[in-house]
């Protein structure tokens, strides 16, 4: 079958239908961090559909296509990698869009497709087991990889040299607001790892407050007597989301939690009361590392952040060189 100068199986040129939806995931990926479970639906069922029309088609093939070209590649995919995907996701290692995409790509790309254009054929390496869907989550670990030594030449060539270049860079304080990732940064100086920046946008909502207004009156903030009294809602932190900003309208009602002794109690920025209000743990922020987080922000005028590892971008990538060349890793080599 031939579809725009393509020639390939109808199997695989249905597949092709994930590289623009794996293309438009992964700037989502950039520019929020959010991806709608939604999107894997349709590819799910594609997926279905080309497996069992695949399978079919070797069947009817019989011998080697039935057992090597279809049903150990296939057997690998949803028996190695689907599980690789869920214990990364449960282990924490993973997002759940980027267990998603593994899933799918496992049920999507089992075997390795091929395509004629003009006197190419592509990919133009394969493996020796021939599962595609593991060529490109190697072939993602690799670009993925390539990534710090990205920032490493980045801050090298702006005479940013702290032990933290090679997994963040600096940006002004009013871009936090608008930023993915996690602070790098205590009063003391660099840190691997500090507050969320989700969690940060969450606490700010909940209390209907700007950055700004924390930096022009750290004093009256810190003090959890001025938490309002029906906190808006926190959002999940999405730098997209619409929210109420109130400036605190009703944080004068409140007046000190006291102790026995007279004291006020000790809760500064209210960072206690905020996750215990609110549904979940805010990406595991403490509230220790949300009161550093704000001291830090409300100080500094410049911090050091991590973006984090959006990695359907990798996966993106990686989907894109296996369609064209094929295994980074073991296709170099054979």
């Amino acid at each position: 079958m031939t579809f725009a100068g393509v020639s390939a199986t109808m199997p695989d040129l249905l597949r092709l239908v994930a590289v623009p939806v794996f293309a438009w995931v992964a700037v989502r990926d950039i520019k929020t961090r959010r991806v709608s479970s939604g999107v894997w639906i349709p590819l799910t069922v594609v997926g279905l559909i080309a497996l069992v029309w695949e399978g079919r088609r070797a069947w009817e093939a019989g011998g080697f296509a039935w057992s090597h070209e279809f049903l150990i590649p296939t057997a690998v995919s949803l028996g190695f990698v689907v599980p690789i995907a869920y214990l990364f996701w449960w282990f924490g290692g993973f997002g759940g869009a980027d267990a998603k995409a593994l899933l799918v790509l496992a049920l999507l790309f089992p075997t390795f497709p091929q395509y004629t254009l003009g006197s190419w054929t592509l990919p133009m390496t394969t493996t020796p087991i021939g599962t595609f869907s593991f060529t490109v989550l190697t072939n993602a670990v690799i670009v993925g990889m390539a990534i710090p030594l990205a920032l490493a030449v980045r801050n090298a060539a702006a005479g940013r040299i702290t032990s933290v270049m090679v997994i963040g860079w600096p940006v002004s304080w009013d871009d936090v607001p608008e930023t993915h990732g996690r602070l790098l940064e205590t009063l003391e100086g660099r840190s691997r790892g500090g507050l969320d920046l989700d969690a940060l946008r969450m606490y700010l909502r909940w209390r209907g407050l700007s950055l700004a207004d924390v930096r022009e009156d750290p004093n009256r903030y810190r003090d959890p007597a001025t938490l309002p009294d029906e906190p808006n809602p926190p959002t999940d932190g999405a730098v997209t989301a619409t929210v109420r900003s109130d400036g605190g309208a009703t944080l004068e009602a409140n007046t000190p939690d006291t102790t026995d002794d007279g004291s006020s109690d000790a809760d500064p920025w209210g960072a206690e009361a905020f996750l215990a209000d609110i549904e979940g743990t805010a990406y595991g922020t403490t509230p220790a590392e949300l009161r550093e987080g704000l001291e830090v922000l409300a100080e500094k005028d410049t911090v050091w952040i991590s973006p984090g590892a959006p990695f359907l971008v990798p996966v993106f990538v990686g989907l894109a060189i296996a369609l064209v060349y094929g295994d980074l890793l073991i296709g170099t080599f054979i």
